[in-house]
């Protein structure tokens, strides 16, 4: 196995695994708080028929990873999407796509440390009533230190970390959902992957393809794994297998625990099912497990810390991308001498995650500021998702004729973009679809920010381009393997 390489200005090669690396991905999906909070929200249009629309968006989000997959085998890059973007398009597009995605990225950790945060207080506060409910803040703020101190030990502590995490909570939700069969007896059944047990006013297809669409987005961050590819051991493997392979596995997590639970509590009453009270996991847990919630509880926190700590390595991977091409300040390209950590970008991500934490958090309350915070992320997210899957066919039929399929690289994104559009428009409030709620104040603000942020990259990319065009050509480039690369500056590997 190759050892860990440390260079004097680049991130530290060979340093993680493909078990590490896949947990990248597994953890930013965020499984158990996915599986708790983000799938039972398709319930009230899919209701027993939710495990088929889980499936049927596996089915979907599989093509998009397909896409992101191949182009992360061939193009193993820190800048990840923005990379992929610029030569599968265009630099231009490159470079926007990298700034929306670092902005939402930096923006993810204070999401589930939100969660942490308010989920804590509430459970303390049902089992303790002088516990005050409101007193969320510090659980949020611990947490924002752990992945600080994780983070700033470098990418193996990390990504050891998460996988430990991730391991932890799929275990426990697996563990829950075969309890759940095996308590459910004569009462499993297949007819909940059809379309008879959808909700009331949704049925047959429709009702199914509304769930689906809602279940999509418990699918982001099957990507996660893609900004380590310059710290992996034998990138051009390990990249394609970390990113379909997490979609794939999770994907299949989701469709048995939905099965379970659905099965278990029953189909015809499962359009009621939701995040909290007595129906939902932890409603049941407590209902019919005993202290098993208990451990279900953990498995949720544990998932929002390691949902944070994955979120902050691809936000300060992604940055120094950025940086070492001139984008944004040379600061995001410090690293720590012995950790080969990007030192400022873990710095840079604490204070964003601490001042958009508390700040929205005590401005609104912690679950509004989640419901804003969460709006933005998945807008953007799947708009590079969908950025990706146009250039995974414009990079083979530009660039790599050779390894043209019409399948893999026309086929697959065309899919990909199918599935998401609605995603898109769902996650935005747009009312294209009569499931989909026009969004309210403040969680309306979503759109606005993104558009101002975007706008900003807008001028950034003019200046740039008239200044130092050849920067922007350097967005598409590709480190690790760019036979320019200086081999003794970055311990690059020659192409």
């Amino acid at each position: 196995m190759p050892a860990e390489s440390s260079t004097g200005t680049g991130l530290a090669r060979n340093a993680v695994g493909l078990r590490e690396v896949l947990f990248q991905s597994v953890t930013a999906m965020a499984p158990a708080a996915a599986v708790a909070a983000s799938i039972p929200a398709g319930a009230a249009f899919a209701g027993g028929s939710l495990p088929l629309s889980v499936l049927v968006a596996l089915v979907a989000c599989l093509f998009t990873a397909s896409c992101v997959a191949e182009l992360a085998q061939h193009l193993p890059a820190a800048g990840s999407v923005a990379t992929y973007s610029a030569q599968g398009l265009h630099p231009a597009v490159g470079f926007l796509v990298g700034w929306g995605y670092v902005f939402v990225e930096v923006l993810v950790p204070p999401l589930p440390l939100l969660q942490l945060g308010f989920t804590t207080a509430g459970t303390l506060h049902q089992q303790w009533a002088s516990y005050p409910a409101d007193l969320w803040w510090p659980w949020s703020l611990a947490g924002a230190v752990v992945i600080a101190v994780t983070g700033f030990f470098g990418v193996r502590a990390s990504a050891r970390f998460g996988t430990a995490l991730g391991i932890f909570e799929v275990a426990v939700f697996v563990a829950f959902a075969v309890m759940l069969i095996v308590a459910a007896g004569s009462h499993n059944t297949l007819s909940v992957f059809g379309t008879s047990h959808t909700a009331q006013g949704y049925s047959g297809v429709g009702g199914v393809f509304a769930g689906s669409v809602y279940t999509v987005l418990a699918f982001a961050g099957f990507e996660s794994a893609a900004p380590l590819a310059e710290e992996a051991r034998d990138p051009q493997r390990t990249m394609r297998r970390a990113v379909f392979g997490a979609a794939l596995s999770i994907g299949v997590v989701y469709v048995v625990t939905t099965y379970a639970m659905t099965v278990y509590f029953g189909p015809d009453r499962f359009a009621g099912f939701g995040a909290s009270g007595d129906a939902s996991w932890e409603g049941v847990a407590r209902a019919s497990f005993g202290l098993f919630w208990v451990v279900l509880f953990l498995a949720v926190v544990n998932s929002t810390i390691a949902n944070a700590n994955a979120s902050s390595n691809v936000s300060t991977r992604t940055a120094f991308a950025l940086g070492r091409i001139g984008f944004f300040p040379r600061a995001f390209t410090r690293l720590h001498p012995r950790h080969r950590s990007p030192a400022t970008g873990v710095a840079v991500q604490f204070a964003v995650a601490v001042a958009a934490m508390l700040g929205l958090g005590l401005w609104y309350d912690p679950v509004t500021a989640f419901a804003l915070l969460a709006t933005v992320i998945v807008t953007v997210i799947i708009g590079v998702y969908i950025v990706a899957d146009l250039a995974c066919a414009g990079y083979f039929l530009r660039r790599r004729r050779e390894l043209f399929s019409p399948v893999r690289h026309v086929l697959f994104p065309v899919l990909g973009i199918a599935a998401f559009v609605p995603a898109l428009l769902t996650a935005a409030g747009i009312p294209a679809f009569s499931f989909v709620a026009e969004l309210a104040p403040p969680v309306s603000y979503a759109g606005p920010v993104v558009g101002v942020w975007m706008a900003i990259g807008v001028v950034v990319l003019l200046v740039v381009a008239r200044r130092h065009p050849e920067r922007l050509a350097q967005t598409g480039r590709v480190h690790l393997i760019d036979p320019d690369e200086d081999h003794e500056e970055t311990g690059a590997v020659r192409g």
